[in-house]
C-alpha cells in the first residue's frame, strides 16, 4: 500500500467514484422523499415532492457524470483503469471505443441507469397527479442499478463493481510478467510495460452494436414505467385511472425493446456465423420474453379499458413483464449462461445481488396484489366468445403458455445448477421452432379474427359472413405462397403462412376506412398487427426454405486443420484463383487483403449460362480475425436482392505467411513440384490447373532492369498470358545468349501459384521450349466457406418497419387521447 507507482492519473477516478456514491445516495433519498410524499396527502407532502425531485435531479447530474468521466478515461486510454485495459485498445476508432463504453456489466448498467433517469426526469415532468406514486418505483430501481456500480465492501462483502477499479486492484501486476515486474521499478513503473489495453471484442466490432445495445437497454429501462405505474395504481386504490396514463408507455417500451431485439438480429446477421438471424440462444430468450409479456399485457389492458374486464389479468402481465427483464438480466450477468451463451456477461460476483434485485420487486408486487385483493375490480360474468375481449384475452393467454415453454428451457442452466443436473437442448433452433410455430398459427389466427368482432357482443351471424371471404382470399393466397416458396413440406408451415397472411389481410380490411373516426383510431393497432404478421411470415420462410448453396458433392475437404464441427459437405475449399461450380454460380477466390486485424476476402460469383455469357455477376468480402483468446472469428458478408439474400462466411482459411524466395533464381523451385516441359509456337495453348496458358508473339527488344547487353547478346522475352475464367493475367519470362553461354530468367504468377521459365528457342521449328512450374494443392492460398440463400428474408425486416410505425400511431394516438381526457 506504501508502493508509489509512477504515472497514474487517480484523480478523474477518483470524481468517477464520487459521482457513483452520489448517485446511489441521491436515488436512495429520491426513493424516501416520493415514498413519504405519497402517505403525507398535505403540505407536508409537497415538501416530500419537492425533496424528490431535488433528490431524482442530482441522480441524473450524477448519473451524466459517471458517463463523462468513464469516456474519458477510455478515449484517453488511461490503462490504469481496469475497464479501459480490458475493453478498449488504441487501435479503436472513435465509434468503436463508443461501443467499449458499454461492453462490459459495469458500462450496461450504467447505460440502463441513464436511460432509467432520463424516463425518471420525463414523468416528474410529466406525470401529475401520478408523480409520487411512480417515481418512487422509479428512484427504488435506480437505488439498485446504481449500486451495481458502487464496487465497494461493506463487512467483507463487495457490492457492486466500479468500472473506476485500478487495473493494479483488479488483477495481480506480477502474474501479467513475472519476470519484468518482480523488480520493483519496473512495478512501480507498470504502465510504462502496459502499453495498451485488450480491446474490443471481434464480435462488437460492428456498427450496430454501436446502436443496438443503447435501443435496448432503452427498452429495459422503459419497461419500469408501466410496472410503477402498475403499483402506485395499487398503492393509491386508483384502479380505473393508471389505464390512461400507462397505454402511451407501455406501447413506447414494447416498441423500443422490439426495435431493440430486431437491432440485435440484424447484427447476428451481419456479424455473427451461425448462419441467420435468430439462434434461439438463451440470451436472445431473455430479451424476447418480457417483450412479448408486455404486448400480451398491452392487448388485455385495452380489452379492460373497453370492458372494465380482466383488470387483474392486465396488471398480472404488467408487472411480470419488468420482473422477467430483471430476471432477464440475471441470467445474462450471473454467469450461470457462460456455457450455454455466446453473448452473455462472465459473473463480476453480483450473483446474490442480482437476485435481491428480482426479490425486492417480486415482493413489492406480492404485497400490493394481497393486500388489495378483495378491493380489486375483478368481474365475474359469463364469458361471450363472440366478442373482441375474449379472445384478446385467449390471445393474451397463448403468448404467456409460448412465453413459459421459452423461459422454462432457457432456465435449464438454472436448473442445473439448484438440482446437480445437466440438462441442455442439443438442437435448440429445431426444438423451439417446433414449438413455437404452433403457438404463433394461434396468435396470428387471433389477431386476424378478433378484427371482425365488438367489444361485449357481436352477432354470429354477421361476424360469419364478414369472416369467409377473408378466410377464402387468404386461402388462395397462400396456396400460391405455399407453391412459390416451397415451403408445402411442413403442414406447420402451411397452417402458418396461412394465418399471417389472413392477420394481414383481416387488418387491413380496418385500414380502409382510415379516414372515419372508427377507422383512423384502429390505423395503429392494424398495421402493428399487419408488420408483426409479415415479420414471422418473413422469419418462416427464410428459416423454412433457407439452403446451402455451398454443396460439396466429393463431401471431402482436405485441410487438416478444417473445424471438426463443421459439415464438409456444407463447406466448399476454394484455391486463389481457381475457379469452381457451385449449383448454379461459379466461384473464385480472388484475392485478400488484411487491415489489422482483420482479413477481408473477394469472392466472385458468376452465373454462366450454356454459351459462356455471364447472366449475372456479384462480389462479397467476408473477413475474419485470428483470435488468440476465441481462435478463428468470422463475419459473414452479405449479397442483398429484392427476393432474397447470399450469406457467405469463412468457416477456414489458410494462415497468413509471409513467402520468401529469389523470382529471378532456382532456389525457389523447390516449393514447386516437377516441371512440366513443353514446346509450343506463337498461338499455342494448354492446360494449366489455374487457366488457359497462351503463348503471344516473342518480344525482341525486352528491357529489363539492371541487365546490360554486349554486342552480340541477344535478349528475347516471350509473353504469355494466362486466362483463369475472363480475367487475364500477364508475364514475360526471359532467353539469354550472352558470349557462348545461355540464361533464363523466370516469372511467377504469384495468384495462381504458377512459375515459368523460357529455356531454349528451336529455330527450325519455329518454336520455344518452355518450363511451367505449379505449386502443389496445398502450400497454395486456399479458403474453406459457406454459402447460405435466406428467400423473402425481406419481408422479416420490412415487417419490422411496419410493426414500429403502428406502434408510434399508436402512441400518438394514446397521448392524444389522455390530453383530451
Amino acid at each position: 500500500m506504501d508502493i508509489q507507482f509512477i504515472g497514474e492519473n487517480l484523480l478523474p477516478g477518483k470524481i468517477g467514484q464520487f459521482f457513483i456514491v452520489l448517485s446511489f445516495t441521491a436515488s436512495l433519498l429520491s426513493t424516501i422523499a416520493y415514498f413519504f410524499a405519497v402517505k403525507n396527502k398535505d403540505e407536508q407532502g409537497k415538501s416530500w415532492t419537492k425533496l424528490g425531485r431535488i433528490g431524482f435531479i442530482v441522480n441524473i447530474i450524477s448519473i451524466i457524470g459517471i458517463g463523462v468521466t468513464l469516456f474519458y478515461l477510455i478515449l484517453n486510454h488511461y490503462n490504469e483503469y481496469n475497464y479501459v485495459y480490458s475493453h478498449s485498445s488504441k487501435e479503436l476508432p472513435v465509434y468503436y471505443i463508443v461501443s467499449a463504453f458499454w461492453e462490459g456489466q459495469e458500462g450496461s448498467f450504467w447505460l440502463w441507469a441513464f436511460w432509467q433517469s432520463i424516463l425518471g426526469t420525463i414523468l416528474i415532468w410529466k406525470g401529475k397527479t401520478w408523480e409520487n406514486g411512480v417515481m418512487t418505483v422509479i428512484a427504488f430501481s435506480q437505488v439498485f442499478l446504481t449500486s451495481m456500480l458502487l464496487g465497494v465492501e461493506i463487512f467483507g462483502q463487495r457490492i457492486g463493481s466500479s468500472p473506476f477499479i485500478l487495473l493494479r486492484d483488479a488483477v495481480d501486476l506480477k502474474s501479467m510478467a513475472p519476470v519484468v515486474f518482480a523488480d520493483p521499478e519496473n512495478f512501480k513503473n507498470y504502465l510504462k510495460f502496459i502499453v495498451d489495453g485488450k480491446g474490443l471484442n471481434p464480435l462488437l466490432q460492428n456498427y450496430w452494436m454501436v446502436i443496438h445495445p443503447p435501443t435496448l437497454f432503452l427498452g429495459f429501462a422503459s419497461m419500469v414505467v408501466p410496472f410503477a405505474y402498475g403499483i402506485a395504481a395499487l398503492w393509491t386504490r386508483r384502479y380505473k385511472d393508471w389505464v390512461k396514463p400507462v397505454l402511451p408507455w407501455t406501447l413506447f417500451a414494447v416498441m423500443i425493446l422490439g426495435t431493440g431485439i430486431i437491432m440485435g438480429s440484424f447484427w447476428a446477421y451481419e456479424a455473427l456465423n451461425f448462419g441467420g438471424f435468430w439462434a434461439w440462444d438463451p440470451v436472445e430468450n431473455a430479451s424476447i420474453i418480457p417483450w412479448l409479456t408486455l404486448i400480451a399485457g398491452v392487448h388485455v389492458l385495452i380489452a379492460y379499458k373497453n370492458t372494465g374486464h380482466a383488470f387483474f389479468t392486465a396488471m398480472a402481465l404488467m408487472l411480470m413483464s419488468f420482473i422477467l427483464v430483471l430476471y432477464a438480466s440475471f441470467l445474462t450477468r450471473s454467469g450461470i449462461l457462460g456455457d450455454t451463451s455466446v453473448h452473455s456477461f462472465t459473473d463480476l460476483g453480483m450473483f446474490g445481488h442480482l437476485i435481491a434485485y428480482i426479490l425486492a420487486f417480486v415482493i413489492i408486487s406480492v404485497y400490493f396484489i394481497a393486500t388489495r385483493w378483495n378491493e380489486l375490480p375483478i368481474t365475474h360474468k359469463d364469458e361471450e366468445t363472440y366478442s373482441r375481449e375474449f379472445w384478446m384475452f385467449i390471445g393474451a393467454l397463448v403468448v404467456t403458455v409460448a412465453c413459459l415453454q421459452v423461459i422454462v428451457t432457457t432456465s435449464y442452466p438454472v436448473f442445473n445448477k439448484i438440482f446437480g443436473t445437466s440438462k441442455l437442448i442439443s438442437n435448440p433452433i429445431e426444438y423451439y421452432n417446433k414449438w413455437q410455430s404452433g403457438f404463433a398459427f394461434l396468435v396470428t389466427l387471433i389477431s386476424g379474427f378478433s378484427q371482425y368482432l365488438k367489444y361485449k357482443r357481436t352477432d354470429p351471424r354477421r361476424f360469419y359472413s364478414s369472416l369467409i371471404s377473408s378466410i377464402v382470399f387468404s386461402l388462395v393466397l397462400t396456396a400460391l405462397f405455399v407453391y412459390f416458396t416451397k415451403v408445402y413440406t411442413n403442414l406447420m408451415f402451411i397452417l402458418l403462412t396461412f394465418s399471417c397472411l389472413f392477420a394481414v389481410l383481416s387488418n387491413a380490411r380496418l385500414l380502409t376506412g382510415i379516414f372515419s373516426s372508427k377507422g383512423s383510431k384502429l390505423a395503429g393497432s392494424a398495421i402493428a398487427h399487419i408488420g408483426f404478421a409479415i415479420l414471422l411470415l418473413g422469419a418462416l420462410v427464410a428459416a423454412a426454405t433457407s439452403k446451402v448453396v455451398s454443396i460439396n458433392a466429393t463431401n471431402q475437404i482436405d485441410v487438416r486443420d478444417f473445424e471438426k464441427n463443421q459439415k464438409p459437405g456444407e463447406n466448399i475449399m476454394l484455391y486463389k484463383n481457381e475457379p469452381k461450380k457451385m449449383g448454379k454460380y461459379t466461384v473464385t477466390y480472388i484475392s485478400d487483403t488484411t487491415i489489422a486485424p482483420n482479413t477481408f476476402y473477394k469472392l466472385n460469383f458468376k452465373v454462366i449460362d450454356e454459351s459462356g455469357k455471364v447472366k449475372e455477376e456479384f462480389e462479397v468480402n467476408p473477413n475474419v480475425q485470428q483470435n488468440e483468446k476465441m481462435g478463428l472469428i468470422s463475419s459473414p458478408d452479405t449479397k442483398h436482392y429484392l427476393t432474397s439474400d447470399i450469406y457467405t462466411h469463412m468457416t477456414s482459411v489458410k494462415a497468413n505467411e509471409e513467402e520468401h524466395g529469389d523470382h529471378e533464381g532456382h532456389a525457389e523451385e523447390e516449393n514447386f513440384k516437377a516441371p512440366r516441359i513443353v514446346t509450343l509456337a506463337v498461338g499455342d495453348t494448354i492446360h494449366t490447373s489455374s487457366g488457359v496458358l497462351t503463348v503471344n508473339p516473342i518480344n525482341r527488344n525486352p528491357v529489363v532492369k539492371d541487365l546490360k547487353l554486349a554486342p552480340g547478346d541477344l535478349a528475347i522475352g516471350l509473353p504469355l498470358a494466362v486466362n483463369v475464367s475472363g480475367k487475364i493475367y500477364k508475364t514475360e519470362p526471359l532467353f539469354l545468349v550472352k558470349g557462348n553461354n545461355t540464361f533464363d530468367f523466370a516469372r511467377n504468377i504469384e495468384e495462381l501459384g504458377l512459375r515459368l521459365r523460357f529455356t531454349k528457342v528451336l529455330p527450325d521449328q519455329n518454336k520455344f521450349e518452355v518450363q511451367v512450374y505449379e505449386k502443389p494443392q496445398q502450400a497454395k492460398d486456399w479458403i474453406v466457406f459457406k454459402s447460405i440463400e435466406f428467400p423473402l428474408i425481406n419481408l422479416y425486416w420490412v415487417g419490422t418497419i411496419i410493426m414500429v410505425v403502428g406502434f408510434l400511431i399508436s402512441i400518438f394516438r394514446r397521448k392524444k387521447e389522455l390530453k383530451t381526457s
